[in-house]
């Protein structure tokens, strides 16, 4: 079993019924990663190119046939950061900064063996933020994104590819803080549910023994 798959209790997550109050019980304190301002991007970069490293299996022979790319996890680096506070909007800030994307490249080589390997995708954001004022914890400027490339072409000078690659960047300012929230109680956690593919569906379903008939063979 799960949450989600007909556990009856009112300590699970799911839809609310009836008042949102009714079971409130206490104020308790989380420590969360309070997020104070945020902003998406999403565009496509045309003709970047993606040096390759850490090849397996190692030293492919080229040229190599572009197979696809992606990234592979939502995390990624922020570098080269700057914030300058703007005076005529308070509590708003200019933030610059370098997002730097792992992404994990599939190909064939030219003896036709399939090989992986990793790359980077960068790209800069100029944007407007909301900014916390000075604090003794201090904030941070963090990103999620996600790359895809679908075509690219075998590039001879940097032993990469050429591609097209779409990307989206949630940029993020964020601080990890003590939070105080109204609680239901502790959670109550279902009891698993082995996964089973079934595959004597059917079969013990049928009658352990034939199944006579009334009838003749005239």
């Amino acid at each position: 079993m799960s949450f989600f798959s007909n556990f009856q209790s009112d300590k699970c997550p799911g839809k609310i019924t009836g008042s949102p109050l009714n079971g409130i019980c206490e104020k308790v304190c989380i420590q969360a990663q309070k997020i104070f301002d945020a902003c998406i991007r999403q565009v496509q970069i045309e003709n970047y190119t993606l040096k390759l490293k850490d090849c397996v299996p190692e030293n492919p022979t080229y040229p190599l046939t572009f197979i696809s790319a992606r990234s592979v996890s939502s995390s990624v680096k922020v570098c080269d950061l700057s914030v300058d506070r703007l005076a005529d909007k308070p509590g708003c800030a200019r933030v610059q900064a370098k997002v730097v994307i792992p992404v994990e490249v599939v190909y064939t080589d030219a003896c036709g063996t399939e090989g992986v390997a990793y790359a980077v995708v960068e790209i800069c954001e100029d944007v407007l933020l909301f900014v916390p004022s000075p604090s003794i914890m201090p904030y941070s400027v963090i990103a999620q994104a996600s790359a895809v490339c679908t075509e690219g072409t075998f590039d001879e000078h940097c032993k990469g590819f050429k591609v097209n690659v779409c990307v989206t960047v949630i940029l993020k300012v964020a601080t990890e803080v003590e939070l105080l929230v109204p609680s239901y109680g502790y959670c109550a956690i279902p009891p698993a549910q082995d996964y089973s593919k079934e595959v004597c569906a059917g079969f013990f379903e049928l009658p352990l023994y034939p199944q006579g008939k009334n009838c003749s063979c005239k």
